[in-house]
C-alpha cells in the first residue's frame, strides 16, 4: 500500500481506520459511509500524532472500499458494502500499534524533514547555519524527483527576487520524471527535471520531448532552460547550439551557497516547505 503512495498515505489511513473500528467494536462489515468516517477519523489522528499534515490523507472517494479489495483487506459484499479479511482482523491490535510509526518512516523516507519546517523557530535555526542549511538542500536535490522539483524552484525563485524577476510553479509535481514546468514574468520558461544527460541520445530524446511541450518560437528564441540533475559538457554544448540553456545540480547547489544573508536561506525554506504542502496536504481536517 505504502508503495503506491506516490503524493498522499491513502490505503494505509483507510486500513488504519478500519483496524482502529475492529478494534473498538469488533465489527466486520462495514459501508462505504462507515469507511469514509473510520478513515477520517483516522487521517485527524495520525495528522495529531506526526505534528503535521504533509503527505497523510485526502478527499475520500467511495472507490476506495473496492480499491483495498485488490490488497486483500477488504471483501466486496455488494454494493458499497465490504467485509475486513479475517487475517488482518486477527491481528488489527497489533497493526493498530505497528501502522503510525510505519507510515511515518515512509514519509521520512519520501520527504526527510521537511515536515520540521512548518515551524518558524526551525526555518529561522536552519536558515542561521549556511552549513546545515546548504546540507539540507543538497540532501533533498538528491532525495526523489520531487524534492528536486520542489528545491529547485525554492532556490531559482528567491535568487530571481534579488533582480526583481518572479517565477511560478505552473504544474504539481509529476512522477514518472515527467518534470515540472516553472514561467518567469520575463519570458522564459524552465522545465525541471531530475534527469542526468549524458550523451547525444539522450539529449536528442529530451529535446523532441520539449519540442511536444512548448511552442517553437520560445524554444527558437532560446526562452527555455532547462534543470537538471547532471548533464555532460559535450551534450550543454551540444544543447546551447540548439538554444537550450541548462542548470544542473551543481549550480543549484552553488546558488544556494551564494545566498549570504539568513533572510534568504529562511525565505528558501519557507517556499520549500510551502510548496511541499500544496501538493501534498490532505484536506481532512
Amino acid at each position: 500500500m505504502l508503495k503506491n503512495s506516490q503524493t498522499k498515505v491513502i490505503m494505509p489511513a483507510v486500513a488504519f481506520g478500519v483496524l482502529r473500528q475492529y478494534s473498538a467494536t469488533k465489527q466486520t462489515i462495514f459501508g462505504d459511509t462507515e469507511i469514509r468516517r473510520a478513515y477520517q477519523e483516522a487521517v485527524r489522528f495520525l495528522k495529531k500524532h506526526f505534528g503535521h499534515d504533509v503527505h497523510i490523507g485526502a478527499k475520500y472517494e467511495d472507490a476506495y472500499g473496492m480499491r483495498m479489495s485488490r490488497y486483500g483487506f477488504l471483501s466486496s459484499l455488494g454494493h458499497l458494502k465490504y467485509e475486513l479479511a479475517a487475517t488482518f482482523a486477527q491481528h488489527a491490535d497489533n497493526l493498530c500499534k505497528w501502522i503510525p510509526d510505519r507510515i511515518k518512516q515512509h514519509i521520512d523516507l519520501r520527504i526527510g524533514v521537511i515536515p520540521t519546517l512548518a515551524g518558524a523557530s526551525e526555518r529561522l535555526s536552519l536558515a542561521a547555519n549556511a552549513t546545515k542549511f546548504l546540507a539540507l538542500i543538497e540532501e533533498q536535490l538528491a532525495l526523489n524527483p520531487t524534492s528536486f522539483e520542489i528545491v529547485s524552484f525554492a532556490v531559482i525563485k528567491v535568487h530571481l527576487e534579488k533582480f526583481a524577476c518572479r517565477i511560478y510553479r505552473d504544474t504539481r509535481t509529476s512522477a514518472h520524471d515527467r518534470g515540472v514546468d516553472l514561467a518567469t514574468n520575463f519570458g522564459v520558461v524552465y522545465q525541471v527535471k531530475k534527469l542526468r544527460v549524458l550523451n547525444r541520445s539522450d539529449a536528442d530524446k529530451l529535446y523532441a520531448d520539449l519540442k511536444l511541450n512548448f511552442d517553437s518560437e520560445r524554444l527558437q528564441d532560446g526562452n527555455v532552460i532547462l534543470v537538471i540533475d547532471d548533464i555532460s559538457e559535450e551534450v550543454r554544448r551540444y544543447l546551447v547550439n540548439m538554444k537550450v540553456q541548462s542548470i544542473k545540480k551543481d549550480q543549484l547547489v552553488a546558488i544556494a551557497r551564494g545566498f549570504d544573508e539568513p533572510e534568504d536561506r529562511q525565505k528558501v525554506l519557507r517556499v520549500i516547505y510551502d510548496e511541499f504542502r500544496r501538493d501534498y496536504s490532505g484536506p481532512v481536517r
